[in-house]
């Protein structure tokens, strides 16, 4: 079973990404059943298929789907990490029949992740391999390079995005993502682009950032530590006053993946390296594990990242592997927000 780094190395060897080094890999368990919840996992949350999105790409041997948000028009907007140039980057998939379409693509992206700004309405990527942000329409039209260039010397490596009610972006930064080396960040943009400032670094390969519900503070997960941090803001939302480990992630051969919240503050950490996210309060208790059936998880790997309806409790998680590329819905533990709505 590939690490994240070792996904995103693959793809440099396609020519999608240029990296300089690679993670480590463990053994590939993608055709055993995953093992029952250990103790400690909380109850049990069941998910249900919504839709196939996609297969292995032949350029790449694989998909990755990533960056779930819903739409206005209802649908999900979600980016396939792994597609080679032509083939859709970023895909509308009707959350009612499954039916989904390519609304956007390029000769050579490697996106992973989208939201939608609440200031402008419009889908923001975060492209690896460049380090720019990109922004396009709802339906894909009208590309736009939000952001580019050096942030205190040197280039991103942009993973996830969270928004906050300004329109202002707050950025995890794998920055290279060196096995054994915490060099990633978190950055802070301004919503016109004009200025970047970064809140934390030293930190190993942070890939989820979500606020919380009150937009005190920022959630983030570091990939390579397996845990869960919480950095507290001030006023202006510009600096980090305090940082602290707040969850220790038990994950075993999974690593911490993207972060989501509810309207409740609870926690939804995506797992790369099992089908599954794990549900935590916001103090930390383990409250439950978001599982696929066990007979369909079978050649599934990772659960990426999840969208929560706002105002409902509906979610939708992207989930991948060599089987391909699926979203699966589940009853989230309380209603959405528009900070759920993806990551």
């Amino acid at each position: 079973m590939p690490t994240r780094t070792h996904t995103l190395a693959a793809l440099a060897a396609f020519g999608l990404l240029s990296l300089t080094a690679c993670g480590t890999q463990t053994a590939d368990t993608s055709d055993a059943r995953p093992a029952a919840p250990a103790s400690g996992e909380g109850h049990t949350i069941r998910a249900t298929q919504v839709s196939h999105v996609t297969d292995p790409h032949k350029a790449t041997g694989m998909t990755l789907l990533e960056g779930p948000v819903l739409a206005k028009d209802g649908d999900l907007r979600l980016v396939d990490v792994t597609a080679p140039p032509g083939e859709p980057k970023v895909i509308s998939v009707d959350v009612k029949t499954g039916a989904h379409k390519g609304v956007y693509t390029d000769k050579t992206g490697a996106y992973t992740s989208a939201q939608i700004s609440p200031h402008d309405g419009r889908v923001y990527l975060t492209e690896y391999q460049s380090g720019d942000v990109v922004s396009i329409a709802q339906d894909g039209s009208a590309p736009h390079t939000f952001f580019s260039g050096k942030v205190d010397g040197s280039p991103m490596n942009p993973d996830d995005i969270a928004f906050d009610d300004d329109g202002n972006l707050y950025v995890s930064d794998l920055h290279g993502m060196k096995t054994g080396e915490a060099e990633g960040r978190i950055v802070r943009i301004d919503r016109d682009g004009g200025k970047a400032t970064v809140l934390a670094d030293r930190l190993a390969h942070p890939n989820g950032v979500m606020l919380d519900p009150e937009q005190k503070g920022l959630w983030i997960s570091e990939l390579a530590k397996d845990t869960v941090s919480y950095l507290l803001l001030d006023a202006d939302r510009t600096k980090v006053t305090t940082q602290h480990e707040a969850i220790h992630v038990d994950g075993g051969v999974a690593q911490t993946d993207s972060i989501a919240v509810d309207a409740k503050g609870n926690l939804y950490q995506a797992l790369h390296g099992r089908p599954a996210m794990a549900v935590f309060s916001k103090y930390g208790e383990r409250l439950g594990t978001v599982e696929v059936p066990a007979k369909e998880a079978v050649g599934l790997q990772s659960a990426t990242n999840v969208a929560i309806t706002p105002g409902g409790r509906s979610a939708y998680m992207t989930v991948s592997g060599p089987k391909g590329g699926y979203v699966y819905e589940f009853d989230a533990l309380a209603k959405g927000i528009r900070l759920s709505n993806g990551g």
